[in-house]
């Protein structure tokens, strides 16, 4: 193992592993505020990463796309937060603000990893290694953000999509398309389809609204 790729591990691991686990617990805390305990009953509704982290989603897989293209690409994921839809007070309307539960908390960790750069900015904090951290925090908490929100079951997007649509033809649709979704997006992913039409997109509005809030520091 070189050193470069150690330092890129030892950059990116904190980021990461707050962005799945906090990710993945919002989901299981606002289903339990809207009547779904499923989560927590399994221990789930936690910040504890080992709760959370898949050994072969969360490490190993990324790992192997890492050497396999030389970092050129990487995909991951976590362990899904079980969600029972059916015991939310309102299922299609709470499913909606569960789904949209980790998204919105990666976008606000990259929020807060902002304020980190900054901070460092400001106090003329010139630690290479920190600020390279908080720049990966915004990146990958961007990236989860953007991919978690494609309309596509089981993506949180495909599930905001499912409690957008009334009940009929397009709802069994997405359920019938549901057990193959990870394979459509690996392979949308891997044609960089997604990632041309969806995710840069996405994550240039990002950018563009950090570096709205960071244009007082420049």
């Amino acid at each position: 193992m070189d050193s470069n790729l150690i330092q890129t591990i030892l950059i990116y691991a904190l980021p990461v592993i707050f962005a799945i686990t906090v990710h993945e617990a919002a989901h299981g805390y606002v289903a339990r505020h809207f009547g779904d305990n499923t989560a927590e009953v399994m221990g789930r509704v936690t910040l504890n990463p080992m709760k959370h982290i898949d050994p072969i989603g969360t490490i190993l897989m990324p790992l192997m796309l890492y050497f396999a293209t030389s970092g050129a690409f990487l995909f991951g994921y976590a362990k899904p937060v079980p969600v029972n839809f059916g015991r939310l007070h309102h299922p299609k309307r709470d499913m909606i603000w569960v789904a949209l539960a980790g998204p919105m908390s990666n976008f606000i960790q990259a929020l807060l990893w902002t304020l980190v750069w900054a901070s460092l900015k400001l106090l003329d904090i010139d630690e290479e290694f920190f600020r390279e951290m908080a720049e990966a925090g915004i990146r990958v908490n961007l990236v989860m953000c953007a991919l978690n929100l494609f309309p596509l079951p089981p993506l949180d997007g495909g599930r905001v999509l499912a409690g957008l649509l009334p009940n009929g033809p397009a709802q069994n649709f997405l359920a019938r398309i549901e057990p193959f979704g990870f394979f459509i997006v690996m392979g949308l992913i891997i044609a960089r389809i997604l990632d041309t039409f969806w995710m840069r997109p996405l994550m240039t509005l990002g950018y563009d609204f950090i570096n709205l809030l960071l244009s007082p520091l420049r």
